[in-house]
């Protein structure tokens, strides 16, 4: 997302991810409350538009809707525009943006749309850009992401040695990318913390819940995959076309058919969320569709695996009886494969070898000889075989004859499953009023999944429930990455960090473990915001609403970078966008430079850190306070330079001072100003 206001020279760019329901979108639309939105014309085919066209017009009636072409949703062109028009003061936003491609793009789409309808265009080096992650998620840049090795390994990217490595046992794969978007926009709301948390604690407590749950969710399919070819309308009714929707229409039948057994299992839940779960598959357009569907699709058309058993399931997918002319085209498939294994047994006895029949998608039907191909050369074999292949101990050819009949099969099938697909469009039309519903299940799944994941992860190691406080405090806490990688479990440490001493400076010799220390503070601190158990005795955590690290020693070519001005470009960065909620590492700043400038900068950094916690330290109601104090002043002032009497003035001052002693907050925050 990329937002602009004509009358004020600022963009605000946005990336997250959402579930299929695209609360936060709407949340972040609602904020910004915009006169305009510009979406890509692909997401606004009438009679196709995609869910979150639907879901913003409706939400946004009053609010113009433009369409551009997809083509000026170029990340590149996005980060163009950025460098040239970003003012240097807030050139450290290129840092945080330049890996995330969407919100580049949005960008792009964005700018040439001012450009051009708008008739708006802005100098050289004149916007102020900056980028905000979603509401109720805590930021971590790209670069934080990379350095505490989140999702990808630093030495290998291959191997699954990251956090998402360790916590990843999901069982589908809405539930991976549910964890992976987790890991990377941590939760910061303390009480859907705590659901999340009770729903693994409950898990871990109910093994028959456990494992009755991990049996389920295992048996899903990628709903939301599933949910998205569902709805497009393909453009031309090819065969693939109609062979992939008879497919999707059988995994929607295994998917809903499913919906009972998680419900039972989830029948006796006691925790909140859990229970929110069951409220959910209550929906009775689950049997309605299921309903639907049963009346056209045979009972035991189901997903299997293997080419050939699906193939079989979508020919015999529809009830007989429903069209006569697909019964016909059916048993005339039956009989030209019951042909071909004839055939094949035939051609065994005729030449005494123990032929079989086999099946490829891409071969279609063919023959396969398992025999010592050492003993029995290629061009020993009877000249009717063709397309010989040896593969370790078999041979796989074809005649000329099973040729023609598989082209004949073809032909059949192609005709099968035209009329299938005829079928199958009328019954998606009937249904397509109730398949929101979906949405609701995929993303239950996917959250039920995740948790389970974080269940599996703890009964594999000693995590604990953490506990969130105004104090980080973790006893004998451990690198959780380090534990999967090493054969014995790592030295744990504790971490203590409370109001008074808020800057801890971690000094030791080399290879003594400093930054595996530090990194497992910041992951500590995402498994406990992303509702998992951690790995510690005990653990107490504040909510960071950011983490910032400065880790990597290495320079940049790409951006013309040296080392030590990397470390600069990373500290501003840091420095600019710090708040008084904020976690921030900061690995051995000032290596890239001398001695002395490196203590000198380390210092000042430490000093600002600690005056940004000191500045944004009041609460609400003081800095209410505070602008009333110096509006009077202010009056105050103003009456003195214009001659007047001052004393009404006086007076509803010192009421204000005395109003706000009695005031529950810290007094002494206000000015000593009384003469005044």
């Amino acid at each position: 997302m990329a937002s602009i206001d004509l009358k004020s020279p600022q963009i605000i760019l946005s990336q997250f991810a959402d579930n299929t329901t695209y609360a936060k979108v709407i949340t972040k639309l609602k904020v910004l409350s915009p006169l305009e939105i510009i979406m890509s014309n692909t997401a606004c085919v009438v009679g196709n538009s995609t869910k979150l066209f639907t879901l913003v017009t409706e939400n946004f009636k009053n609010v113009n809707f433009t369409t551009v072409q997809r083509k000026y949703f170029n990340e590149t062109k996005g980060l163009e525009y950025i460098e040239q028009l970003c003012i240097a003061e807030f050139s450290s936003v290129l840092m945080e943006v330049q890996s995330r491609y969407y919100c580049l793009a949005a960008a792009a789409a964005l700018l040439k749309y001012v450009e051009f309808i708008q008739n708006s265009v802005y100098a050289p080096k004149s916007l102020k850009i900056y980028f905000q992650g979603s509401e109720q998620t805590a930021m971590i840049d790209s670069s934080s992401a990379q350095n505490l090795e989140l999702l990808v390994n630093n030495q290998d990217y291959r191997n699954n040695h990251t956090l998402f490595g360790v916590l990843n046992y999901t069982k589908t794969a809405g539930g991976s990318r549910r964890l992976r978007s987790n890991i990377l926009e941590p939760l910061v709301d303390v009480e859907t913390i705590n659901m999340r948390l009770d729903c693994v604690q409950e898990l871990l407590q109910d093994e028959e819940l456990f494992f009755g749950l991990q049996s389920v969710i295992s048996r899903f399919l990628d709903t939301e995959q599933l949910l998205s070819v569902l709805v497009q309308i393909p453009k031309q009714d090819t065969v693939n076309a109609a062979e992939s929707k008879i497919t999707n229409l059988i995994y929607l039948k295994h998917t809903l058919e499913l919906v009972d057994p998680l419900k039972a299992t989830l029948k006796n839940c006691s925790t909140p969320l859990l229970r929110a779960y069951y409220g959910s598959l209550e929906d009775n357009r689950f049997g309605l569709i299921l309903d639907k569907i049963r009346t056209v699709i045979n009972d035991d058309a189901r997903y299997t695996k293997g080419c050939l058993n699906m193939r079989t399931q979508k020919c015999y997918a529809v009830r007989s009886n429903i069209s006569e002319f697909l019964d016909i085209a059916r048993r005339t498939y039956t009989e030209i494969v019951d042909d071909i294994a004839g055939m094949i047994s035939q051609l065994a006895e005729k030449y005494g070898l123990p032929l079989r029949t086999s099946f490829s998608s891409a071969r279609g039907f063919f023959i396969q000889m398992t025999t010592d191909c050492a003993a029995l050369s290629s061009d020993q074999l009877p000249s009717e075989f063709i397309k010989i292949s040896k593969m370790k101990n078999s041979y796989s050819f074809t005649s000329a004859d099973l040729i023609k009949m598989n082209e004949r099969c073809q032909e059949s099938l192609r005709e099968i499953y035209h009329m299938t697909y005829m079928i199958v469009c009328k019954l998606l039309s009937e249904i397509y009023e109730y398949i929101h519903c979906l949405y609701k299940l995929s993303d239950t799944v996917s959250m039920l999944d995740m948790l389970l994941s974080f269940a599996h992860a703890c009964t594999l190691s000693d995590y604990v429930r953490p506990e969130f406080t105004d104090t980080l405090a973790i006893k004998q806490g451990w690198h959780p990455i380090l534990e999967k990688i090493s054969a014995e479990k790592p030295v744990a440490n504790n971490t203590y960090i409370t109001e008074g001493s808020n800057v801890l400076i971690i000094t030791g010799p080399n290879m003594s473990g400093k930054s595996t220390y530090l990194k497992q503070i910041a992951l500590c601190q995402i498994m406990a915001q992303i509702g998992s158990y951690v790995p510690a005795e005990y653990a107490s955590f504040r909510i960071a609403e950011q983490i910032f690290t400065r880790i990597s020693t290495d320079d940049d070519i790409e951006t013309n970078s040296s080392t030590f001005m990397k470390e600069m470009k990373e500290i501003a960065y840091i420095l600019h966008n710090a708040n008084d909620k904020s976690l921030i590492l900061i690995d051995e700043l000032g290596r890239g430079t001398n001695t002395e400038e490196g203590i000198g900068v380390s210092y000042a950094v430490c000093e600002h850190l600690l005056s940004i916690k000191q500045n944004q330290r009041s609460s609400p109601e003081m800095d209410r306070w505070r602008v009333v104090y110096h509006l009077a002043t202010r009056l105050v002032q103003t009456a003195r330079n214009s001659q007047l009497e001052p004393d009404r003035l006086r007076t509803y001052l010192s009421n204000l001072k005395k109003k706000y002693e009695e005031d529950q907050t810290r007094a002494a925050d206000l000015p000593e100003r009384t003469e005044e």
